[in-house]
């Protein structure tokens, strides 16, 4: 491979890469504020200058192609003087706004004022007012005044969510960014133009004032908005999620997400109606109690039925741990093949950029863990004919509101004599069940996903349960970063009392005299491992943050049967 200099470091590039580019990939940082690795390149901040040899002025790093024997200095008295030239020009209107402004703490303008500023302005004149708090869009505010028109929020409308919304208007010293007339920023991926924001001209309306970054933990997860499983961060203050943002990982969604899966997949996990702890119909109502008496009272009631008279409904919400133990409880302690599950398919939520139209999150993981019926078993349509017929009359469903999928489902459910939920929220479903256990949400949880290209995910616990507490009270320190906690294990704020279903399952198992000894998710993913062809030879460390790719042959083969 070819090779330039970079402050007296040999490095290789590919041939066609920039100075930026080939820096970057060996760890050499160049200051850019209007670059960015996957849009087009505008060259308009100057920030990235660089001294070349042989070269009578400064480049651009961001667009200056690297050559062979290229002798490149970014640390020269030439390119810190111009670094400090820059960032003068860039603060000489911009307000002082650091102390109210949300993106203190993650603004590459407040690093680089420290890193490449001399600190004092020789501006004397008053500052140039522009706009302030502008909607431009239901999910995106702008500040005009702290822009510094790095063009990143117009190239991405244009060139990545492929909808032209955003354009300069009044160019030269009052120049700003506006829609186009009668034309709000309405695009599925208009809050991407947040994060890549340099400063803090565009801020998240539902997200405003609510936290500082310091303030919050971050947890690594996945999107459960569809089955394109994008990789994201959970934001927590209080024991209570406040945002999601986008995680970098080229193979699933680059650096990008919907703005559905960022505002509608987290809410309903801090709201007034979850399920806080196992419930129990008698006389039309429902009351709490403790979890043996439901543990009881379910193992009670499912052996008055015989194991044809029972069906199970696994979950596309659940994750794979849920689901494999769900289907061992239903196969081996109960004996019954009579399990399926819902699929959740929206045929206008899906385009050709992330979101595809599977808006559950792991439908590939449930089918691979063996949620679906045995050969002498009832698939989902045969669940529901059994039921009207009278001959299911027991059915034990897995973290799904069925009824709100299939509405067929809610004259079909009176039928029966009993039914058993998993839930994180009150639902039109546990409306109708007998017995109701709290499930941990996917925050709440460790486990993974299966996404549509059949790559295997983590997702993290990033709040606190009681039953979280409880595991980790009799937790050796060292053994924490194993159990995969990155939550302040102190955090104040509510706490549900839920429980990840396999665990439910695993307890409930034990009452049938079948004993299951899992006492983490790992172990349970580790049995995945050792029994599904698809999962050989993993653990949660060869998951890792970015997943992994399931053996495709097999996977190929299990879905055709």
């Amino acid at each position: 491979m070819p090779t330039i200099i970079i402050d007296e470091q040999e490095v290789e590039f590919q041939p066609g890469e920039t100075i930026i580019q080939a820096a970057r990939h060996h760890g050499i940082e160049i200051p850019h504020f209007c670059w960015h690795p996957e849009l087009s390149v505008p060259g308009n901040c100057r920030i990235c200058l660089v001294e070349v040899d042989k070269m009578p002025k400064l480049v651009i790093a961001c667009s200056t192609i690297a050559s062979e024997g290229m002798v490149v200095h970014t640390k020269s008295e030439k390119t810190i003087d111009a670094q400090n030239a820059v960032m003068e020009f860039i603060l000489i209107n911009h307000p002082l706004d650091c102390p109210i402004c949300d993106e203190a703490g993650e603004c590459k303008l407040q690093d680089y004022a420290y890193n490449y500023s001399v600190g004092e302005s020789r501006f004397i004149e008053e500052k140039n007012r522009k706009q302030k708090h502008v909607e431009l869009g239901p999910r995106v505010m702008f500040d005009g005044e702290r822009c510094i028109s790095c063009s990143r929020c117009i190239r991405f409308c244009d060139e990545i969510a492929k909808k032209p919304e955003l354009t300069f208007v009044q160019r030269g010293d009052r120049v700003t960014i506006t829609t186009y007339p009668g034309q709000p920023m309405v695009n599925p991926y208009s809050m991407n133009t947040i994060d890549i924001c340099p400063v803090g001209a565009l801020t998240n309306i539902d997200f405003r004032f609510k936290a500082r970054v310091w303030d919050m933990s971050s947890t690594k997860s996945i999107c459960t908005g569809c089955s394109r499983g994008c990789n994201i961060d959970i934001w927590v203050r209080n024991n209570e999620i406040l945002r999601l943002t986008p995680r970098y990982n080229e193979q699933v969604n680059s650096y990008w997400m919907c703005d559905d899966g960022r505002l509608n997949t987290f809410k309903y996990v801090n709201a007034d109606d979850r399920v806080d702890s196992p419930q129990i119909r008698g006389e039309g109502q429902l009351r709490k109690v403790e979890w043996e008496e439901a543990f009881d009272e379910t193992v009670s009631r499912i052996k008055s039925f015989s194991k044809d008279e029972i069906a199970f409904v696994g979950s596309a919400h659940a994750t794979c741990e849920d689901n494999y133990i769900f289907a061992k409880f239903a196969r081996s302690v109960i004996g019954c093949g009579n399990i399926d599950f819902v699929q959740h398919i929206d045929p206008e939520f899906g385009d050709d950029i992330l979101r595809v139209n599977d808006v559950a999150p792991n439908a590939m993981g449930a089918k691979l863990t063996g949620v679906s019926p045995s050969k002498s078993g009832l698939d989902i349509d045969g669940i529901k004919k059994a039921i009207r017929e009278g001959k299911v009359k027991a059915l034990y469903i897995l973290e799904d509101d069925i009824i709100t999928e299939d509405p067929q489902f809610e004259n079909i459910i009176t039928k029966l004599d009993l039914l058993v939920v998993h839930s994180t929220n009150h639902n039109k479903t546990t409306a109708l069940a007998d017995i109701i256990f709290p499930a941990s949400a996917y925050a709440e949880k460790n486990g993974t996903f299966v996404n549509i290209n059949k790559i295997v995910q983590r997702i993290r616990p990033a709040i606190t349960t009681v039953d979280t507490d409880r595991a980790l009270d009799g937790m050796e320190m060292s053994r924490l970063d194993k159990f995969g906690t990155e939550f302040d294990r102190w955090a104040t704020g509510v706490k549900v009392d839920a429980k990840a279903s396999w665990k439910i399952l695993v307890s409930l198992s034990g009452l049938f005299d079948h004993k299951m000894k899992f006492n983490m998710a790992e172990e349970v993913f580790a049995d995945m491992a050792k029994n599904i062809d698809a999962f050989k030879g993993l653990n949660y460390d060869d998951v890792g943050d970015s997943g992994v790719k399931l053996n495709y042959q097999f996977i190929e083969q299990k879905v055709k049967a």
